[in-house]
């Protein structure tokens, strides 16, 4: 039974269609979104159209900025010669919050996935491989998921980045196995990045 109307329910529907909002979390943001002044909803709603106009993929990494370049690929006290590859931005943020790494990132933009149809051609991985050739390279870091995706990721990178004659290295397991990045705290990602092994 519909006890809202159908403005409402739309606007709980669109809540509820973000990862993570449940039903009662999606009614709560919607109720809460109806109660804001106007100017505030309007602010919100001009924030979220800006944010997806201008947002692109950095050229270089793949990594979401507001230019043709972000600012980690921007910087020229980066290390350059060492690139972590991560699957989602959220993770290179992850590693950022550390404040140890000084390298560079590659944001795959996904995993490895037959199950679901995520197949290498699907993801960031031939830009890399381009990148790998391109640029002086000595270590690749592979960060990706603990998980199964991951893992066979992974792998299939681990293979390529070998035949170019380039190390490549494996986050350690301080990174709970089935764990995302972007919910593992500072320190966990600290060891890890430190306890990396060559695959």
């Amino acid at each position: 039974m519909n006890y809202y109307s159908d403005s409402i329910n739309s606007l709980i529907e669109e809540m509820a269609a973000l990862p993570g909002i449940g039903p009662k979390s999606a009614g709560r943001l919607a109720f809460h979104i109806l109660n804001m002044p106007e100017d505030r909803v309007n602010r919100l709603a001009q924030t979220i159209l800006t944010a997806k106009q201008k947002t692109r993929l950095c050229k270089e990494c793949f990594n979401l900025s507001d230019g043709e370049i972000c600012s980690v690929c921007a910087n020229e006290k980066r290390n350059h010669k060492l690139i972590m590859v991560v699957e989602e931005p959220a993770d290179l943020v992850a590693y950022e919050k550390t404040g140890q790494y000084d390298g560079v990132y590659h944001v795959l933009h996904g995993a490895v996935n037959p199950m679901v149809g995520v197949q290498p051609e699907n993801l960031k991985l031939k830009e890399l491989l381009q990148r790998l050739a391109r640029e002086d390279v000595e270590e690749v870091i592979v960060a990706t998921n603990s998980t199964v995706e991951g893992e066979a990721t992974a792998l299939w990178i681990s293979k390529y980045v070998k035949q170019a004659g380039i190390r490549v290295t494996r986050i350690a397991s301080g990174v709970p196995v089935g764990g995302a990045l972007e919910y593992v705290d500072e320190m966990t990602l600290f060891r890890a990045l430190e306890g990396r092994t060559d695959l």
